[in-house]
C-alpha cells in the first residue's frame, strides 16, 4: 500500500484520500486540545502560513489516547482550533495512533520511521512526521520538538 492510497475523513466528515496531498511536503501531527504541547498549534499554523505557497501542508489528526487530552467531538475540536489558534491547515476526525485500532496512516508512518531505539509506538500528542513531496517519510520529531525547530529541515525540502 502506498501512502497516497490511505483513506481519511476530514474534521467536517468528508471522505478524502491522502492522494489529495501528492507532490506536497507534509508535516503530519497527532494533536490534542488539552495537552501541555497544545500551544504548538500556533507554531504549526505559522509554518503553514509561511510555506503553504511553496507546496507545504500541515495535517492535524486529533487523538484522545494520551491522558484523555482530546475529549471533545469534531465540532468542538474544530471550533477550539479555529477560535484559539486560528488554525486553517487541514484537520481530520479523531483517530487512534497506537493499539489495535491504529489508523492506517499511523501504521504506515510508524513502520517507515520508527522512533527512539526502533520503537514504533507514538509516545504522546504532537509527535510529528515530515513527509517529502515524493511520499517518503523523512523524519520523526518528538512532541517536545517545537514547530519552529523543524523549519530548517523543511526549507531544505522545499
Amino acid at each position: 500500500m502506498s501512502l497516497y492510497d490511505i483513506d481519511l475523513i476530514t474534521i467536517d466528515g468528508k471522505p478524502q484520500k491522502m492522494d489529495a496531498y501528492r507532490s506536497k511536503t507534509l508535516l503530519i501531527v497527532n494533536v490534542a486540545s488539552e495537552c501541555g504541547f497544545t500551544p504548538q498549534y500556533k507554531g504549526l499554523q505559522a509554518l503553514y502560513d509561511k510555506f503553504r505557497n511553496k507546496g507545504f501542508v500541515v495535517l492535524g489528526f486529533p487523538c484522545n489516547q494520551f491522558g484523555h487530552q482530546e475529549p471533545g467531538g469534531e465540532v468542538e475540536i474544530e471550533q477550539f482550533c479555529t477560535r484559539t489558534y486560528s488554525v486553517t491547515f487541514p484537520m481530520f476526525t479523531k483517530i487512534d495512533v497506537n493499539g489495535a485500532r491504529t489508523h492506517p496512516l499511523y501504521t504506515y508512518l510508524k513502520s517507515e520511521k520508527p522512533g527512539f531505539l526502533g520503537t514504533e509506538a507514538i509516545k504522546w500528542n504532537f509527535t510529528k512526521f515530515l513527509v517529502g513531496s515524493d511520499g517518503t517519510v523523512l523524519k520523526r520529531y518528538a512532541p517536545s520538538d517545537k514547530p519552529e525547530s523543524i523549519e530548517a529541515d523543511l526549507v531544505a525540502r522545499l
